[in-house]
């Protein structure tokens, strides 16, 4: 008899943790969330276009949280701030151009006030072509 108590035991054990991972995450709102990381966060360098610089921002959000765009300018100034919920986002985001090395810091912050950073260095070169055509 004491053997089948032990054994009650234990199942019953077994069963409370396998349904307790379910009950946690049904108390944090029904969904396990984990931190951004840096591999959910691209930012690329599309080129310069009509007095303009373009890069491309995205960001992969499974959870469909909050999260904010913030760019900033070379002083460390705030020139943009956005939220957004977007489980796929992507946006074009343009700098107008100017002829002095631009240094843009982009910003993903999270609900949980993760920040993942990418800054840039845009330095312009002008070059000069000449051709010649005979005459």
């Amino acid at each position: 008899m004491k053997a089948v108590a032990k054994i009650v035991a234990v199942a019953f054990t077994a069963a409370v943790i396998v349904a307790g991972n379910p009950l946690t995450t049904l108390a944090n709102g029904g969904e396990n969330k984990k931190a951004a990381t840096e591999q959910q966060v691209t930012v690329k360098y599309q080129g310069a276009t009509n007095n303009a610089i373009a890069f491309k921002v995205e960001f992969e959000n499974p959870t469909g949280e909050k999260f904010s765009l913030i760019i900033k300018n070379d002083n460390g100034d705030i020139v943009y701030h956005q939220q957004f919920s977007d489980a796929h986002f992507s946006r074009n985001v343009f700098i107008a151009d100017t002829d002095s090395d631009i240094h843009p810091t982009f910003v993903i912050r999270t609900a949980d006030n993760t920040e993942i950073v990418r800054q840039f260095q845009v330095s312009k070169t002008v070059t000069e072509n000449t051709v010649a055509t005979q005459l």
